[in-house]
């Protein structure tokens, strides 16, 4: 007998593979501002499935640079006054050109000033909003839950995407949960700012902001599953990383992705 939440999640991971083809084909251009510590490996993440990433912070230059960009990425983590700056000339310039954006709230739940600031942002309707548990309880006054979530996402009218054992996606409407990845991914600096920055990709080619996260973490953690497999540790797991993602294939991704 046909199953049809089997259905669902071989579609999910169908539509996964399929998105993954048109970043390699497409090569979004994607612009993020991120941690200082994040650029380098964020930078190669995106190199690595075939986008075009740019990185500059200069007041003078980023409207140019997000205006001709197809996806934006605002990281919260060293959050000095340039990235301050930056950030709200970004906004501005993804708002004048209709260019979908994601906030990665880093540290909101260490530092009051960054949660009220992430707060403005996320009344500016970034695409997607994503966030691990610590982050998610001081922006939504709630502790993480799939109701919670749910209830979130419909207040701020983005996409929620709660990080953790198993990612939670939803719009408010629908839900869906992606359990890929590896604990060994928790040690290397930047993994989750890539993977925010791999969102931002995906919305780069898919307009269904749900099915671009639901994707983008089905990527990041199949490969880092498929990497771990071949890695001694989180130094050799970060280039195993990069490598698996350039030469991660369709029936790979479809075979590993768990997506409900």
């Amino acid at each position: 007998m046909h199953h049809p939440q089997a259905a669902s999640r071989s579609d999910a991971a169908h539509g996964a593979s399929k998105l993954l083809a048109r970043l390699r084909a497409r090569s979004p251009r994607v612009h993020c501002i991120t941690n200082a510590v994040a650029q380098n490996f964020t930078a190669n993440v995106l190199l690595a499935v075939g986008c075009i990433p740019s990185m500059t912070l200069s007041a003078e230059e980023i409207g140019s640079f997000v205006a001709g960009a197809e996806a934006l990425l605002v990281n919260l983590g060293t959050f000095d006054a340039e990235r301050r700056q930056a950030t709200a000339i970004a906004v501005e310039a993804a708002a004048a050109n209709d260019t979908p954006w994601v906030l990665d709230p880093v540290f909101v739940d260490r530092a009051p000033p960054r949660a009220t600031f992430a707060l403005e942002l996320i009344a500016r309707r970034p695409a997607v909003v994503r966030l691990n548990h610590a982050e998610f309880a001081t922006l939504s006054d709630s502790a993480p839950s799939r109701d919670s979530a749910l209830s979130y996402a419909r207040t701020s009218r983005t996409v929620v995407a709660v990080s953790g054992g198993t990612d939670l996606v939803t719009d408010g409407e629908r839900v869906v949960a992606v359990s890929n990845g590896h604990p060994l991914m928790a040690r290397i600096t930047a993994m989750g700012c890539a993977g925010s920055a791999l969102v931002a990709a995906c919305l780069a080619v898919e307009a269904d902001a749900l099915r671009a996260a639901t994707a983008a973490l089905a990527i990041i953690g199949v490969a880092g599953e498929a990497a771990a497999e071949k890695s001694n540790g989180p130094g050799s797991l970060a280039v195993a990383i990069l490598d698996t993602l350039h030469n991660l294939d369709a029936s790979t991704l479809i075979a590993r992705a768990r997506i409900g």
